[in-house]
């Protein structure tokens, strides 16, 4: 979601940051959700089984995610800056010591019985805060911001060819009218609002959204790339009944939010200029 953003250059822009912060939170705290959905299809109601799913996949999958995650970042940030010279790799300056981090880091969540999404983003923070003003954090974002670039533009070459065999051939008007809401008012509105109130002004970096930097940050993001993971896991521990209207509404939104967002960034980050101290 930050490549929305991509027309600002500033690492330390509050709207770039708060986007890219969010893209990793929803990831890491979407599969609760996942597993409620699961849960409503094979145990029936919610009384059967929602103090369960409360006090185990909310929070103590969610504890056990943002523990393993801690770990694993302190000791990948050991490695990196503080190892013996010979194997440190911020000394050995290969970036491409970032590309292990989600994948030990998600093992070990999931190895753990924790969130492995969860585990991912609290390492990457962890990993992050370890001597914040080294020059090798730079040659790492340089590596994650390409793969990231890259593994999108293959999911969605990937939904374009199912596209062309037929992937929105169960979409209802109802989903139509679902996606259309989720990405011009639910998304926005609710993300406007959890933001909160702030009386700094834009472009200042205080931690704080100014009032258009909040309805930036508020109105992109939606896309959706990791729902294709939510839903294909899903359906693969049940079979539920109106799954390919699932796989439908999914591709529409998506292909809704690329359209919007992508014709939309460059506009959106222009507006955000005019104000930029110069």
């Amino acid at each position: 979601m930050a490549q929305d953003c991509e027309q600002i250059e500033d690492e330390s822009d509050e709207v770039r940051f708060s986007l890219t912060a969010e893209a990793g939170l929803n990831d890491g705290l979407a599969f609760p959700f996942v597993y409620a959905a699961i849960y409503l299809a094979t145990l029936g109601g919610v009384q059967q089984w929602g103090l369960k799913w409360v006090a185990w996949e909310v929070v103590g999958r969610t504890v056990i995610g943002v523990v393993v995650g801690m770990a694993v970042g302190w000791l990948l940030a050991k490695i990196a800056f503080r190892a013996p010279t010979s194997v440190r790799a911020s000394e050995l300056g290969d970036p491409l010591f970032v590309v292990v981090v989600p994948f030990v880091a998600y093992a070990a969540g999931e190895l753990a019985h924790g969130w492995g999404f969860l585990s991912v983003f609290v390492c990457a923070m962890t990993l992050r805060h370890a001597d914040r003003g080294h020059d090798y954090h730079d040659s790492m974002h340089g590596v994650i911001e390409r793969l990231e670039r890259l593994f999108t533009l293959v999911v969605l070459l990937l939904l374009g060819a199912a596209l062309t065999n037929g992937l929105l051939g169960s979409l209802t008007w109802g989903a139509v009218g679902f996606g259309l809401l989720l990405v011009f008012v639910i998304r926005p509105v609710v993300a406007w609002i959890a933001l909160g109130r702030s009386r700094s002004p834009d472009h200042v970096l205080d931690g704080q959204l100014g009032p258009r930097e909040r309805i930036v940050a508020a109105f992109f993001g939606v896309r959706g790339v990791g729902s294709i993971y939510y839903i294909a896991y899903a359906t693969s521990k049940h079979s539920f009944p109106q799954e390919r209207l699932l796989w439908s509404a999914l591709a529409f939104t998506i292909v809704l939010s690329v359209v919007v967002h992508g014709l939309t960034a460059t506009p959106a980050m222009r507006w955000l200029e005019r104000v930029r101290p110069s």
